[in-house]
């Protein structure tokens, strides 16, 4: 299970990290709740890493694979690549994209564009 605040891996059964408890408890000299760390994006569902290697690997001239995981200067960059160039580079763009697939799927790419952990 991940921090509801920070998306840390924590322990089963809490909703928060150490870390993030421990800020949630802090209180202010007025005694209002100090909530450092948070991040918004910790609820999104995470994304696919099978999806994600896939699409790198089979769409990547086109950056699909950076699209899904929210990359998207990557992305534009790869489909700009391809189409600009009339598809004479695309393989340039493919194997970037094949590179970055199989990284995603040997697990050296972790997290999308929001830092959030990628699901097996």
């Amino acid at each position: 299970m991940y921090c509801k605040e920070c998306g840390k891996e924590i322990e089963n059964g809490k909703e928060y990290c150490a870390e993030c408890e421990a800020a949630r408890n802090t209180t202010t000299a007025t005694g209002t709740e100090n909530v450092v760390n948070q991040n918004t994006n910790a609820t999104q569902t995470q994304k696919s890493k099978m999806a994600a290697g896939l699409l790198g690997i089979f769409l990547g001239a086109f950056g699909v694979h950076n699209f899904y995981l929210g990359y998207t200067g990557k992305a534009v960059a790869q489909l700009l690549i391809t189409l600009l160039s009339c598809f004479t580079l695309s393989i340039v763009s493919e194997i970037w994209g094949l590179i970055e697939g199989i990284m995603l799927l040997s697990g050296s790419i972790t997290t999308d564009a929001s830092g959030n952990p990628l699901k097996e």
